[in-house]
């Protein structure tokens, strides 16, 4: 049960994430820009994250939530919206 729970709380994570990605996106973007291919390696890459959870369970929840936070980060910075606001900050 505690494990099914973990895993739970997990999802929910990776949902939200994704979620918020997808609608931080939309706001800088719109639907012109959106980015839909990074959007589907986030959802890929947090259902790996949540089936490596289910296979192993030595696994801490807290640390696959970051990864995926992490890997958030990393999806967002390389997308053209986030692209050119940071080229125009800097210029």
């Amino acid at each position: 049960m505690k494990k099914i729970l973990k895993t739970f709380v997990l999802t929910i994570f990776v949902v939200l994430g994704t979620a918020t990605f997808g609608f931080a996106e939309y706001a800088v973007a719109g639907v012109s820009d959106f980015p839909y291919f990074q959007l589907g390696c986030l959802i890929i890459g947090g259902m790996m994250i949540i089936s490596l959870k289910q296979k192993y369970t030595r696994f801490y929840a807290g640390e696959l939530m970051g990864v995926f936070a992490i890997y958030t980060i990393l999806v967002a910075l390389f997308t053209a919206p986030v692209f050119n606001a940071i080229k125009t900050l800097v210029s």
